[in-house]
């Protein structure tokens, strides 16, 4: 088996904790800007009250209309998923975005399996990118992305210090486990 090292830099960064306090600068400011943005959807009516759909429709609507011309924001594949997916279930997918931001910052903010939260609100911000909408999105996809690649250290000021090797221990039983 061959394996490739780690530059002393990128090793640095994301192997030690030597800079957990730059990860956690970064993830707390990522974790804010996503408990905000659900934080003000958790109490409008138009996502997750009566009126619960309501702003996604609006959302993917416009989206939609961001799918024509020469140049279209928003490509075919995706107009596709919003039309016959997203849009009939504009109620779901609008509690699943609110609960989703707040989740995420809790995540990032707490340092608690950090990685995931990251994924998770990378994963958010390209839908809306996808979507046509630029906002905020780009800047939280670059943070996020950083936070991905230093995971194993990103939550060192965090829950993770002390989820992580509890999780090594658990996966390490369950090899053992096997084997006999």
């Amino acid at each position: 088996m061959t394996g490739v090292k780690d530059s002393s830099i990128s090793n640095l960064l994301y192997n030690t904790t030597s800079f957990s306090w730059l990860w956690l600068i970064l993830r707390v400011y990522v974790g804010w800007e996503w408990v905000d943005a659900g934080w003000n959807k958790l109490f409008n009516p138009a996502w997750t009250g009566a009126k619960a759909g309501v702003a996604v429709q609006g959302f993917l609507t416009k989206a939609l209309e961001k799918a024509s011309g020469p140049h279209p924001d928003v490509q075919d594949w995706y107009a596709a998923f919003v039309q016959n997916i997203a849009l009939p279930n504009s109620v779901v997918f609008s509690y699943l975005v609110t609960y989703g931001e707040i989740a995420v910052g809790i995540g990032l903010i707490l340092g608690a399996l950090t990685g995931v939260a990251a994924f998770f609100g990378a994963l958010m911000n390209m839908n809306y990118l996808l979507a046509g909408t630029v906002s905020i999105n780009p800047v939280l996809l670059i943070g996020q992305i950083f936070i991905m690649l230093a995971w194993k250290v990103a939550g060192w000021y965090g829950l993770d210090r002390f989820i992580l090797p509890f999780w090594d221990v658990f996966n390490k039983s369950e090899k053992s486990s096997k084997k006999g």
